[in-house]
């Protein structure tokens, strides 16, 4: 771990240590390890912190089922009461190439979207002004709640759309539709190849919901 984190300009360190003194924490951890972190762990982190949730729910491909989330409770939701805390969802409906190398600078032509969705309106202002600086245009996705809408298999979902566009494929999702086009994924990314590129993968999940 220390030699990547050298490399990436990190600073390795445990769970405990990870949040220490943070100003604010990201977590990128799958669901079912959320489950066993210690149920203390945020005891001492000032609850001004924003904890942004980028988790998405795989059952079947990465993930063990999950029994709350296969009866429909919104997937940050779930998360929130894991580890007792509230948290903004963001940065899980963007690819990782796309985050990588696709950020522009503010106002730029053509710059993509990232959905925002949260309660505490202070904590989720904190971290629209992350995703700016990252270079994407946050889109404020309501309430936690509301966060579904961004979830995997919905419109909004890793398809690399612009601002305007992100609002519409927020507004298009439809409640319970999202699970069954994931579950149908496996099939889809058989039929990819073995290595298939950023734009493949764009274009399968625009396929699954089409915006007209």
């Amino acid at each position: 771990m220390r030699p990547f984190a050298d490399e990436v300009g990190a600073t390795a360190a445990d769970t405990r240590g990870a949040i220490s003194g943070a100003d604010l924490v990201i977590m990128s951890i799958p669901l079912p390890a959320l489950e066993k972190l210690p149920k203390d762990l945020f005891k001492d982190v000032a609850e001004s912190v924003p904890v942004v949730d980028t988790s998405n729910y795989y059952p079947g491909m990465r993930d063990p089922r999950i029994a709350d989330l296969d009866a429909g409770e919104v997937e940050s939701v779930w998360v929130s009461k894991q580890i007792g805390r509230p948290v903004i969802k963001a940065f899980n409906n963007i690819l990782a190439e796309t985050l990588a190398k696709l950020g522009k600078p503010e106002g730029a032509a053509g710059r993509l979207a990232v959905a925002v969705a949260g309660d505490d309106a202070a904590a989720k202002q904190v971290v629209m002004g992350i995703v700016n600086e990252v270079g994407f245009d946050p889109v404020d996705a309501g309430a936690l709640a509301e966060s579904w809408r961004q979830q995997p298999s919905t419109p909004a979902y890793c398809c690399d759309y612009d601002a305007a566009t992100m609002r519409k494929a927020l507004g298009a999702a439809v409640k319970g539709e999202a699970p069954k086009k994931r579950d149908q994924l496996p099939d889809k990314m058989g039929t990819l190849g073995s290595n298939p590129t950023h734009a493949h993968m764009v274009a399968m999940n625009r396929s699954l919901n089409p915006l007209t």
